[in-house]
């Protein structure tokens, strides 16, 4: 194996686990904030690897990394009427049985004094904004990614500068060729004597910007004599060109045919073009969207995974991935031909999108997601605006113990997707060059 493919999957989980701890800070630090007793900060799951503890708090990696979490005391409440210094030692049926396990089980980490420092006592607003700080950190590491990768580092771009790669000759459309042959008459460009390299500067005394200028401004003047100004080895020159008329596939529908467009014969050359900050946000509206529209597909999402798990079909490359599949993706990028630079953007933006992933997800209003308790906090917080409007008695705390069952229910369906997930990366991988 590549030993850059090994470093590229470690990068890349040091990356995720970067993500992930800081996703937990922001929980932790709202919380300690608003006086909540956090007793453990882990990032990853299952056995410990490390831990210290500092104050109130263990902090701690563990082996599995594929998430983390904060604890927090009293995130459910007693049952109403009872004694919150208290344990019940009876409960009817199997579902009224589980949740008063749950708020036992919660109870027990209450210790004396620790009234005002469990998490269901907080007002509404804390509690948004504690299970708000999760997702948000993953909202400013995705714009943080995404800055890096527009404005420091650029997106690959068609720079209106000769390819090297460019073709001499003329080769007929209706050929299926991409070298030359002895008797194919020369290019307007080849004639005139442009270089790789060349960089078109104006044509006609129109100034040319980007490659889409170029393009439109050789295709609309069609064919004849014209004066294209290049700069060469720093040094700007004029070339006198004669265009020639092809057929070419259509700008805007290349399944429609430019019927006599101007012709010069030369092929962009691709860069990294760096934007404007203004960039950056219509980049992350974009990818939030997909985002989103790719979490609202999920289930249909996950069946094609499915088929590509178990029926051989091909992955679909707008499905969802898991951090297995990240991972090799990320080897996949180390080992490749790009450039460095090529790398280091196609990496940047791979944690971006997970950031970004991560963070969307999270706000789904179900529970153990942080949406759920985003959703309760904010009903909380309806029900005690109108009981003051309409002066009515303060309700109690929202009770998110009643919809445990609920919960078991998603976090059950979550791990079966992760499964399936890990199983399809492993025997059908999505990879970069599908």
């Amino acid at each position: 194996m590549n030993w850059l493919y090994v470093v590229g999957i470690v990068v890349f989980l040091l990356g995720l686990m970067f993500s992930i701890a800081l996703h937990e800070i922001g929980h932790l630090v709202p919380a300690k904030i608003f006086g909540v007793r956090v007793t453990q900060y882990m990032v990853g799951f299952g056995p410990t690897a490390w831990s210290r503890r500092r104050g109130e708090t263990e902090y701690g990696i563990k082996w599995i990394p594929f998430g983390g979490y904060i604890r927090m005391i009293g995130m459910l409440p007693p049952r109403p009427g009872d004694d919150p210094t208290k344990l019940r030692s009876n409960a009817t049926g199997p579902f009224q049985g589980l949740i008063e396990s749950a708020r036992d089980a919660a109870q027990e980490e209450v210790l004396p004094g620790d009234d005002d420092r469990v998490f269901y006592r907080k007002k509404w607003w804390q509690k948004v904004i504690i299970m708000s700080g999760g997702p948000l950190m993953n909202f400013v590491l995705a714009f943080v990614f995404s800055t890096i990768l527009l404005v420091g580092i650029g997106l690959p771009a068609e720079a209106p500068i000769v390819s090297p790669d460019t073709e001499t000759c003329v080769i007929p459309s209706s050929e299926q060729r991409a070298a030359c042959k002895p008797g194919d008459r020369p290019t307007p460009a080849a004639q005139a004597g442009l270089r790789p390299g060349d960089h078109m500067v104006s044509f006609n005394g129109a100034t040319i910007g980007s490659w889409d200028d170029a393009v439109r401004l050789i295709r609309s003047h069609g064919p004849g004599p014209v004066e294209f100004g290049i700069v060469r080895d720093g040094r700007p020159m004029t070339l006198g060109v004669t265009l020639i008329a092809q057929d070419r596939p259509g700008l805007e529908d290349p399944e429609k045919v430019d019927k006599n467009a101007g012709y010069l014969g030369v092929r962009p050359t691709m860069v990294m073009e760096r934007q404007g900050v203004g960039q950056v946000f219509a980049y992350m509206g974009e990818l939030t969207a997909r985002v989103a529209g790719s979490i609202f597909d999920l289930p249909e999402k996950m069946a094609g995974v499915w088929d590509a798990a178990f029926s051989g079909h091909e992955r679909d490359p707008e499905g969802p991935v898991g951090v297995v599949g990240a991972g090799r993706m990320g080897g996949e990028i180390l080992a490749s031909e790009l450039s460095n630079e090529e790398k280091i953007a196609v990496f940047v933006n791979l944690l971006a999108g997970f950031n970004l992933a991560i963070g969307v997800f999270n706000l789904i209003p179900l529970l153990p997601l942080d949406g759920g308790h985003i959703a309760g906090g904010l009903w909380e917080g309806l029900k005690r605006g109108y009981a003051k409007v309409m002066r009515r008695p303060k309700p109690t705390y929202v009770d998110i113990a009643k919809v445990l069952p609920l919960t078991y229910a998603v976090a059950l369906l979550m791990m079966v997707m992760a499964g399936l997930l890990v199983y399809a990366d492993l025997v059908n991988p999505l990879t970069l060059t599908r």
